[in-house]
């Protein structure tokens, strides 16, 4: 079976690129698949993830103006080129299935080049944030609305990442497949370094600023702990989460990691995951803080944190309820034994998102689309 994946880039760190790697080298190893990944702006850059040596890579260079919405005269010259040779790489190619990975501008034209070929699309975002416009669009809102209602049923299948998320869209042609494990560790955390850890994209989102109005509040009673924050992102923003944790004093406490390429490592160096998202979809660093034997505090936002946290191996929180996530911590901080009772929980919750599970699932789709 030929897959070709379609995706912006991978050379920028990011759960997208990182998953796509995963299922794009789990097809690779198989005897009887070939894949191929498009991408339209790699600009020559070596990818940030690993990929194995069997996957063909091919780059459209299309280069849009990231900076510039998509609908900005400039981007608008560049999307003719960009269907043509997106039709002209696919017919090439002949695929059995297409799955278009990002959310950028191929999303919306490839249903209708090469209809015979069976097309799938990832959501990697929640539609939670589409919730308000939906009730109150302009009328540019409401048509672009209408037309993307009408391209997501025209793809054969819609892979959402968790259960919630199925009540937001129009078409009936939707799949829960969740994120697959990125690694389950032969050792867990101990769970004796008085340290807590996020990770992610370094974005307004993610809410660090509020995280670190939390940890302002924690670090008063427990000035032994440290949060480290690994991932990068706009360095305007990264400027004014610094800006903040200096104003605050807490330089010596809450740190600012940067990237990192082996995330396991510093999972396993820590005792408590957190975070504090204003809405996720179903986040991967979850699966892998569980896979190190951590718990969670999370805020309970829309939709992913819920459908892989419980009580029994982590805590979920009221949406900006600073307080009550700075006392769960502390909490958590000072029960050494509940700490240890919902590490080895999370561990075994994580089992079910393993990579053979949740490929299986991408599999029997793939074969079900070729019956069709």
């Amino acid at each position: 079976m030929k897959v070709v994946f379609v995706i912006d880039q991978v050379y920028l760190h990011g759960g997208i690129e990182r998953v796509l790697s995963i299922k794009a080298n789990y097809f690779a190893s198989l005897a009887n698949y070939e894949v191929h990944i498009i991408t339209t702006e790699q600009k020559n850059q070596p990818p940030c993830y690993e990929f194995s040596d069997k996957i063909v890579f091919q780059d459209l260079q299309i280069n849009y103006k990231r900076e510039k919405s998509y609908f900005h005269p400039v981007n608008l010259l560049k999307l003719p080129g960009h269907i043509g040779k997106t039709k002209s790489a696919i017919k090439r190619l002949e695929p059995d299935v297409v799955v278009v990975c990002s959310h950028s501008v191929d999303t919306y034209f490839i249903p209708f080049i090469h209809k015979k070929v069976p097309k799938v699309k990832e959501f990697h975002y929640s539609k939670f944030i589409e919730e308000d416009k939906r009730k109150n669009p302009g009328i540019f809102k409401k048509l672009f609305f209408r037309y993307t209602d009408y391209v997501e049923s025209k793809y054969d299948k819609l892979i959402i990442l968790n259960k919630d998320e199925s009540g937001y869209y129009k078409s009936t042609n939707t799949r829960v497949i969740p994120n697959p494990l990125t690694f389950y560790p032969e050792t867990v955390s101990e769970l004796t370094s008085n340290r807590v850890i996020t990770a992610g994209r370094i974005a307004q989102v993610k809410g660090y600023d509020i995280l670190i109005d939390i940890w302002k509040i924690v670090y008063e009673k427990e000035k032994d702990w440290q949060l480290h924050i690994y991932g990068d992102g706009d360095p305007n923003y990264v400027h004014k989460l610094q800006h903040k944790i200096d104003h605050y004093g807490l330089q010596d406490s809450l740190i600012l990691k940067g990237a990192t390429n082996d995330i396991k490592k510093e999972m396993l160096h820590s005792s408590i995951f957190v975070m504090t998202s204003h809405n996720e979809c179903f986040p991967l660093v979850l699966l892998e803080a569980q896979a190190c034997g951590l718990p969670i505090v999370s805020f309970d936002c829309p939709y992913g944190p819920r459908n892989i946290i419980n009580e029994d191996n982590g805590v979920l929180v009221p949406l900006y309820d600073n307080e009550a996530f700075a006392n769960q911590l502390m909490k958590l901080m000072n029960q050494k034994e509940e700490l240890k009772r919902k590490g080895k929980n999370a561990r075994e919750n994580v089992s079910k998102y393993t990579l053979e599970t949740v490929m299986g699932l991408w599999k029997h789709m793939f074969e079900s689309l070729l019956l069709k």
